[in-house]
């Protein structure tokens, strides 16, 4: 994140800070029974649903994406010790995202190419510096699967964070790891500020980045391609040096416009690219939370800070309006009032720019930013942003930097968002179908069938036989005895899991409930409910 170069971040995060976050945990089941694991047998595709007179839930009532970010770049959030073993990585790893569960997060942005580098084995890059300390060495596991398989788990997505031109933080070629495009294409690379770049006007970086983005997607289940604000970079010390490029490729226009039109190249075409190899997968952006402001340009906000648009060539107006990416983020990391860049005026800024328009808008929120001083200071100050957002309808979630101040917990702020922002479950809203997905007549999944539920020493076990094109399943609960086909109601959502069942724990001992359970696809497209199960809660 671009506040990385402006803002010392803490070193270290607590496991769980000592304010613990309220909650009920539900078990996902398998299907044995036990947590987690396989899925149970799917149902017949071409069965007749239960309650055929239900029609799919629609609108977007309680449908909300949280997220978290967690960096890997110089050891920010995770790993954050590369010496630490494969095991000791891993529950740390964990760690963030039960604390992610916790809150009722439903996606984590996980960043696995964050220098020319990789979180996996690629053909293309060396393994990541970040992981083991050493850049290219091995780690001996397979990184980015354990990373998805975990996230799976929880039912949170996965958005895979790639930085498409930084190549390092330092400026010596040699100290990168033997076979790293970079070393071995110097003539790709620019020396600028305290790091190493490389040039988004040659076509053959670009070439790169395509190429590694579209080797993960193809190799992965991952639920998202995801960019950061990082295009050319942040100004620093002069112009970037640019200038061989430029002669080579410029074609007589506009310094400035060609880089603009540089980045929009890849921006268009990786998105085809993306959604040609697996339509389902998004592709989404965070740029720096102002655009341009307005005293440069009408369109932009009434803002007096850094403008994307001039100072890092991202024209994300552009990708907005040609529809090129399926989300965008912007960093929104200042409070309500601030006089340079204030959090309501950009809020609704931004909606504006996605109004009509099939991209969603989850904004950015810097959560590293509290007991910073000033508004910070008050750890209230990230519930007013959600409570503001409430009043754009256009806003359809948040996405928090980061995981570490999210297990920091600091002043209990992330306890106050939990408790009054999340105490239920969301399912994520819908993304636009690409490709042949666009054409399709029915666009819900097939619901599930065979609800069961009864007693169970933790609370009510909830069974059903899953849907054939399921990703997930959403769980409704209803006091009493439901009718036995009833719509769902948002409100009512308790659940959203893999595999073919849950333990409800805050089933009250004695207490009647009626579950309803719905299939969710990869698009989080929703089903009309499976006929409903009543079961009783066993005394204490």
């Amino acid at each position: 994140m671009s506040w990385l170069n402006r803002t010392r971040m803490t070193a270290g995060a607590s496991v769980l800070a000592a304010t613990a976050l309220a909650g009920v945990a539900l078990t996902a089941l398998g299907p044995g029974g036990g947590a987690g694991g396989d899925r149970s047998p799917a149902v017949n595709a071409t069965a007749p649903a239960e309650c055929p007179h239900l029609a799919a839930p629609g609108g977007e009532e309680g449908r909300e994406l949280r997220g978290m970010w967690i960096s890997t770049v110089g050891n920010i959030d995770w790993p954050k010790d590369p010496g630490a073993s494969a095991a000791e990585q891993k529950e740390q790893y964990t760690r963030l995202l039960d604390r992610a569960a916790e809150m009722n997060m439903n996606a984590v942005f996980v960043q696995i190419r964050p220098n020319s580098d990789a979180f996996y084995d690629s053909p293309h890059e060396p393994w990541s510096q970040w992981i083991t300390g050493e850049p290219g060495k091995d780690p001996g596991y397979d990184v980015l699967q354990f990373l998805l398989d975990e996230a799976h788990a929880r039912n949170l997505e996965f958005h895979a964070w790639f930085n498409p031109y930084r190549v390092s933080r330092q400026t010596d070629l040699k100290k990168l790891a033997p076979g790293s495009p970079a070393r071995e294409n110097p003539e790709w690379v620019r020396e600028y500020g305290d790091g190493l770049w490389y040039d988004p006007g040659i076509p053959q970086v670009r070439e790169l980045v395509t190429t590694s983005v579209l080797d993960v997607v193809n190799k992965y289940d991952i639920d998202a391609v995801h960019f950061d604000d990082y295009f050319y970079p942040y100004p620093e010390s002069g112009d970037f040096p640019d200038d061989a490029s430029y002669r080579d490729h410029g074609d007589g226009q506009d310094r400035d416009d060609w880089r603009r039109d540089n980045v929009n190249t890849l921006v268009r075409d990786l998105s085809g690219d993306i959604h040609d190899a697996k339509p389902w997968v998004q592709f989404g952006i965070s740029p720096f939370g102002v655009w341009r402001n307005a005293n440069t340009d009408p369109a932009g906000s009434d803002t007096r800070a850094l403008q994307s648009y001039d100072d890092i060539y991202a024209d994300t107006r552009t990708w907005i309006e040609e529809g090129w990416i399926d989300y965008v983020t912007p960093q929104l990391y200042w409070p309500i009032g601030d006089p340079a860049a204030d959090y309501a005026e950009l809020v609704g800024w931004w909606s504006e720019q996605v109004e009509g328009t099939d991209v969603r808008l989850y904004i950015g929120q810097g959560a590293y930013r509290v007991g910073q001083g000033g508004a910070w200071d008050d750890p209230a100050e990230l519930s007013r942003h959600l409570t503001l957002n409430d009043k754009h309808p256009q806003v359809d979630g948040d996405v928090y930097f980061s995981a570490s101040s999210l297990m920091d917990n600091t002043d209990g702020f992330a306890t106050r968002l939990r408790e009054e922002h999340y105490q239920r479950p969301a399912i994520p809203p819908v993304v636009q179908p690409h490709g042949d997905d666009a054409d399709e007549e029915e666009t819900a999944p097939a619901p599930a069938r065979g609800v069961t539920a009864r007693p169970h020493a933790e609370g009510l076990e909830v069974r059903w036989e899953p849907s054939p094109d399921a990703a997930s399943h959403a769980v409704y609960r209803v006091d009493g005895r439901g009718g036995e086909c009833a719509e769902v109601d948002p409100d009512r959502l308790i659940a959203d899991v893999r595999g073919g069942g849950i333990i409800d724990p805050g089933a009250e001992p004695g207490r009647t409930y009626t579950y309803y359970v719905t299939a969710v696809d990869r698009y989080h497209r929703e089903s009309p409910p499976a006929r409903g199960a009543t079961a009783t809660a066993p005394e204490g």
